[in-house]
């Protein structure tokens, strides 16, 4: 016997946490593009300034970089469509691609900021006004890293790996502009060098950065879901009063979102109204207890079956 959504107000409930999610990584999106268009609009009034290349690289950059906003925009967008008969789960998985979209422009940064940094060293440019540079620097470092606070912070609130990715592009952009003030201040001090050679520190630091960030996008295309959050489900269904044992259990992401689909063993005598109220239960129980968790299909079978739990 199968069981699903359970009473319409739970349903209704969850509808509006998924929408509030939505929303506050739609605000959250909003604002960072925001503030990162500003930071590059004021550098690139500084670029006109100075002619400095490296804080030309910057200010695209910090252009890229907003506008990474697009895609998880719209995935969020989309997110919150009603299912379909052709996408029975929704779309909530196109915050997966934007995932993918993201951590693909920060490896594109790591090659664009390596490749300068190399063109630079074999082949120095002047650059005048050196101390404007470095402000540059410190205002897009600042913007870059309020912004990546931001969305990581949202991200994990809401569960969402595409986000936290973004967050973690932002900082990466941070760290290049920090290159800018550190080779800003070897100009200063008689030693063009230094721009390039920590333009080539940086590219090693945004790579280690990107592997993080790719693995943790990825890991949610192939439907990984932390341990510790089966663990806690598990444990959770098998509190419920009346419940003899939990099989079968599996989790997977459908963009920030968790469902869980599993079997319980109850007493062979039940009937099937009450077979299917302690079903709502051990659902009530995990949608509370799971974060993220917003929708449980439950299978309930007789203890007596002899089935056994299915290994992990």
């Amino acid at each position: 016997m199968g069981h699903g959504h359970g009473h319409t107000h739970d349903s209704a409930g969850r509808v509006d946490h998924a929408l509030e999610t939505s929303r506050r990584g739609l605000r959250t999106l909003t604002w960072s593009f925001a503030a990162l268009f500003a930071t590059a609009v004021a550098q690139l009034v500084l670029v006109l300034v100075t002619g400095s290349v490296a804080l030309l690289g910057d200010t695209i950059h910090n252009f890229a970089d907003a506008l990474t906003a697009v895609p998880l925009a719209i995935a969020f967008v989309l997110g919150r469509r009603a299912a379909t008969r052709r996408y029975t789960y929704g779309l909530g998985r196109a915050e997966d691609l934007a995932g993918v979209v993201v951590v693909l422009v920060v490896a594109a940064s790591a090659v664009l900021v390596g490749y300068e940094s190399v063109r630079r060293l074999v082949d120095p440019q002047p650059v005048g006004h050196p101390w404007v540079v470095a402000v540059a620097g410190v205002i897009g470092f600042a913007g870059n890293e309020i912004v990546a606070r931001y969305r990581i912070k949202v991200g994990r609130e809401i569960g969402s790996a595409a986000l936290v990715a973004d967050g973690v592009h932002a900082r990466t952009d941070g760290f290049t502009s920090l290159a800018v003030v550190v080779g800003a201040a070897g100009v200063a001090f008689g030693f063009p060098a230094a721009d390039p050679i920590v333009g080539l520190g940086i590219t090693v630091a945004i790579v280690f950065v990107l592997r993080d960030a790719a693995k943790e996008v990825f890991r949610r295309l192939l439907d990984a879901v932390d341990p510790a959050a089966v663990e806690l489900a598990e444990r959770t269904a098998s509190e419920a009063d009346g419940v003899v044992e939990v099989r079968d259990l599996r989790m997977r992401w459908i963009g920030h979102h968790l469902r869980a689909e599993l079997a319980v063993a109850v007493a062979a005598e039940l009937t099937v109204r009450d077979a299917h109220t302690l079903a709502h239960e051990v659902e009530h129980r995990m949608v509370h207890a799971v974060p993220h968790l917003t929708a449980v299909v439950i299978h309930t079978e007789p203890a007596s079956s002899g089935a056994t739990r299915t290994p992990a």
